[in-house]
């Protein structure tokens, strides 16, 4: 039942593959919208230009029917004529053409935005396939498109005839009427079913653009499976990701483990916990030599662990010779409080100051001679640093 449901599509399509399906031409199309634009765009055009066209088609009716009489008789000046005629006819339609062709080429814009892709333009010879091509005409999908061609054609007809019917009077009319008052009437008449059929296109693009945008969106729904898959391309193999981390964390760790002969100290639990710290008169400044404000010349964190990276970070201080201190409330503030590569809090100063005061008189004892210094007891620790503290 689990393998199932991970079959089934239930998941909203990602990102990426919405992305993919647009690279490939994959969009939700409404001819709806695309039909009801040109009707109103032509419509518009046609309206605003209705003087102009009117005279240049009546003049162009009356000079394509006017002949002079060595015209009539030459036929070496009808081809001429003809081509005149048309570039006219071409010039007097031209804002028209242009309106429709605009409208064509950017009201898919509307609903998808600007979309190039020639993957649609590729061949595809399964296309070719008859059977293929038959299954494809009786499909679930060719079936619903039927349906949706005949209920566009009874809305868009039945609208028609409404308007025809309510103005049968005004039709039957134009028959005894004379040529001018007839021609106003028939364009009014032609303004009113022009509207209605828009009208009825509008509501007919309000149902199918919902409808095309949720077809889509269900098209390019996801199993678990698939969403697994993507999530395994996108983001990396977990296996994968995981051997990264790791050679990641041995690669901080090797540099962390070379860092540690240049410590100062290493202070210690004295076996759970190790941290190495160093000094440097400069720690505090950047690169263009300012003070940093409180962290000027404070101890910097090169080293930290615990259990086997702590016996491992004592072991490389033995063999450095960088003093080990057993100072365990401050080994496991300094190691809870405190990140590789940055400066001690400040309410830890007080005592790595002491820590770091007994290194260097250590230092000098061992070049020197004289009294051995005494290694700090009861190091003052601040109760809400120190984990155990904490908890207690």
């Amino acid at each position: 039942m689990a393998e199932d449901s991970d079959l089934e599509k239930t998941e909203q399509p990602s990102e990426r593959k919405l992305e993919q399906a647009r690279e490939k031409g994959q969009v939700a199309r409404s001819r709806e919208l695309s039909t009801f634009m040109a009707l109103m765009i032509g419509g518009g055009t046609m309206w605003f230009m209705g003087s102009s066209l009117t005279h240049n088609m009546s003049r162009l009716l009356h000079d394509g029917l006017s002949f002079k009489q060595e015209q009539a008789f030459n036929t070496a000046l009808l081809m001429p004529r003809l081509f005149d005629f048309s570039v006219d006819v071409l010039l007097a339609f031209a804002p028209f053409l242009a309106a429709m062709l605009i409208t064509a080429a950017f009201s898919p814009l509307l609903l998808n935005g600007w979309l190039f892709s020639t993957e649609s333009l590729q061949p595809k010879f399964s296309r070719m396939n008859p059977i293929s091509g038959i299954a494809r005409m009786f499909s679930m999908n060719s079936l619903v498109e039927l349906s949706k061609a005949i209920a566009k054609s009874v809305v868009v007809g039945g609208v028609a005839a409404w308007v025809i019917w309510h103005h049968k009077e005004e039709v039957m009319a134009l028959a005894s009427q004379n040529l001018s008052a007839a021609i106003p009437q028939i364009g009014h008449l032609l303004v009113i079913s022009f509207m209605s059929v828009v009208g009825a296109m509008l509501l007919i693009v309000l149902v199918d653009v919902p409808f095309q945008l949720w077809e889509h969106n269900k098209k390019l729904m996801m199993t678990k499976e698939e969403v697994r898959q993507e999530a395994k391309e996108t983001e990396g193999d977990p296996m994968v990701k995981g051997r990264i981390r790791n050679l990641q964390r041995e690669a901080a760790r090797r540099r962390m483990m070379a860092a540690i002969p240049t410590a100062d100290v290493v202070v210690t639990n004295p076996t759970h916990y190790a941290v190495a710290l160093k000094y440097s008169s400069d720690a505090g400044q950047g690169k263009s030599g300012h003070k940093r404000g409180s962290i000027f010349n404070a101890p910097i964190v090169v080293a930290k662990g615990s259990d086997v990276i702590a016996q491992r970070i004592r072991e490389i201080a033995k063999e450095n010779n960088v003093p080990i201190l057993e100072a365990p409330p401050l080994a496991r503030a300094l190691h809870k409080h405190t990140e590789l590569g940055q400066a001690i809090p400040q309410a830890l100063y007080t005592a790595v100051a002491e820590v770091l005061a007994y290194v260097y008189q250590l230092r000098h004892y061992q070049k020197q001679g004289g009294v051995r210094p005494n290694q700090p007891q009861a190091l003052e620790v601040p109760a809400e640093l120190d984990p155990l503290s904490a908890v207690v």
